[in-house]
C-alpha cells in the first residue's frame, strides 16, 4: 500500500547561493550505485529501436526502484525518457499506463496521475494483474492526498484480486478512521510468524508510532530497512530518533547509509548536527542549493521538505507555516498533519487558525496520533 519512496527535489522560496566547492578534491556528492553492464546493454536496445514496449517497460521499472531505493530523481527522467512512445498517448497499452502515473505521483503530479489511473481503470481491457495494481496504485493516490472514501473505494474491489494488498490497504484507511488499535491487530495478524515482510514492517511502524507504541515502533522500522524503500524508511526512523532528542543515534543511522548522499538523508543529517550543536554550515549550504536547483525544475510542486528546512533549519516558523499549509493543500498523511501542526505551533499567535482548524478537520476524521495530542491537547483522542 506504500505510495513510492518520498523523492526530494524539493523547492526552496528563498533566494540560496551557490554551493561552490572548497577545491578540486572536495567531494561534492557521491553516488550509491552503479548502473550495472546487463542496464546499459537494455538502454543501448532500447536507443536503437525506442518502440519496443516490453524492453521500455523493462527501463522504465529498473529507473524506478532505483529511485525508490536510493531517492535519487534523476532516476525518473530515465523513466519518462523510456516510455517516451506512449507518454502523449491517452489510450497507451497499460503498462505504459501504470509506470507513467507512477512517474508522475513520484513527481507529486497528483492530478496528472489521477486521471491516467482512472482512465485506465473505465477500460474494459485490463488483465486481472493490471486491474489489481491499477486499483492499488490509485488507492494509494486518494490515501496520500487524505481523500479516505475514494481511497476506500478502490481498496474494496481488489480484495478478489489480490487479498494481502487488499487486506493491508483497508487496514490502514480504518487506522486513519477512527480504528487505529484494532488495526493495528489486524496488520499484526497478516504477519502471525517471526518473519515480517519489509513494506508491512514499515506500515506496522508508522501506525505504532502513531499509537505512541515506543516499544515497538522503532524495531519494526529496522525490519523495515531491509525492504526497497530503505531511504523513505531510513528517514523515518531518523525523524522518531529525532524527535527523542536522540541526535546522536540519529546521524549514525544516517551516516552509515550507502545513500547518505541523498536529499532526504542529508536534511536529517543537518538537523541531527544541529541538535548536536556540531558544525553544520557545509550540509546546509550543500542541501540549501540543491533545494534551490530543484526549485527552479519544479517550482511550487513540492513544499513538505521544504517547510521542514525552513522550520528546522532556517528556523524560519512563518515561512514554515506558509509552505506546510501549501503542503497540506497538496497531501494529507499524518507526516503532513505533524509538520503542520508544528509550524502552526512554533509560529505562535500567527498559527493559531490553522491549528484550530487542523484539529477540527482531523477530529472529523477520526484521527488518532499520540505525536499530535502530545504537542497540543486539542488532538487528543
Amino acid at each position: 500500500m506504500r505510495a513510492l519512496a518520498l523523492l526530494l527535489t524539493l523547492p526552496l522560496a528563498v533566494a540560496a547561493e551557490p554551493f561552490v566547492p572548497s577545491g578540486d578534491a572536495e567531494i561534492v556528492q557521491r553516488l550509491p550505485y552503479r548502473v550495472d553492464a546487463a542496464e546499459r546493454q537494455r538502454r543501448a536496445a532500447l536507443a536503437r529501436d525506442p518502440a519496443q514496449l516490453p524492453l521500455a517497460a523493462a527501463t522504465a521499472r529498473a529507473a524506478l526502484q532505483r529511485a525508490r531505493v536510493h531517492g535519487d530523481p534523476r532516476e525518473l527522467g530515465v523513466a519518462q525518457a523510456a516510455l517516451a512512445p506512449w507518454w502523449q498517448l491517452a489510450d497507451a497499452p497499460a503498462e505504459a499506463v501504470l509506470l507513467r502515473a507512477r512517474v508522475l505521483q513520484a513527481r507529486h503530479e497528483f492530478d496528472a496521475a489521477q486521471a491516467d489511473l482512472r482512465r485506465l481503470l473505465a477500460r474494459g481491457d485490463l488483465t486481472p494483474q493490471d486491474r489489481a495494481q491499477a486499483l492499488l496504485d490509485a488507492a494509494a493516490l486518494h490515501q496520500l492526498r487524505g481523500e479516505l472514501p475514494e481511497a476506500r473505494a478502490r481498496c474494496e474491489p481488489l480484495q478478489p484480486l489480490a487479498a494481502l494488498p487488499a487486506a493491508a490497504c483497508l487496514a490502514e484507511l480504518d487506522s486513519l478512521s477512527g480504528k487505529a488499535t484494532s488495526a493495528a491487530r489486524t496488520l499484526a495478524g497478516l504477519s502471525p510468524g517471526r518473519t515480517v515482510p519489509p513494506w508491512l514492517a514499515l506500515m506496522r511502524a508508522e501506525l505504532a508510532e502513531r499509537l505512541g507504541d515506543e516499544a515497538a515502533a522503532p524495531g519494526l522500522y529496522r525490519t523495515a530497512l531491509a525492504g526497497e524503500d530503505a531511504v523513505y524508511t531510513r528517514a523515518a526512523l531518523a525523524d522518531w530518533l529525532l524527535a527523542r532528542r536522540r541526535a546522536a543515534a540519529a546521524l549514525g543511522l544516517v551516516e552509515d547509509s550507502p545513500d547518505a548522499e541523498a536529499d532526504a538523508l542529508l536534511l536529517r543529517r543537518v538537523i541531527a548536527l544541529r541538535q548536536l550543536g556540531r558544525d553544520a554550515a557545509m550540509p546546509t549550504a550543500l542541501l540549501r542549493e540543491r533545494l534551490a536547483a530543484a526549485e527552479r525544475r519544479e517550482p511550487g510542486r513540492h513544499a513538505r521538505e521544504q517547510a521542514r528546512f525552513a522550520l528546522d533549519v532556517e528556523q524560519q516558523p512563518r515561512e514554515a507555516l506558509r509552505l506546510a499549509r501549501a503542503n497540506w493543500a497538496l497531501q494529507r498523511e499524518p507526516a503532513d498533519a505533524l509538520l503542520l501542526l508544528r509550524a502552526a505551533l512554533a509560529a505562535g499567535r500567527d498559527g493559531d487558525a490553522t491549528r484550530r482548524e487542523l484539529a477540527a478537520t482531523l477530529r472529523d476524521k477520526g484521527w488518532q496520533d499520540a505525536r499530535l495530542a502530545t504537542l497540543d491537547r486539542s488532538f487528543a483522542p
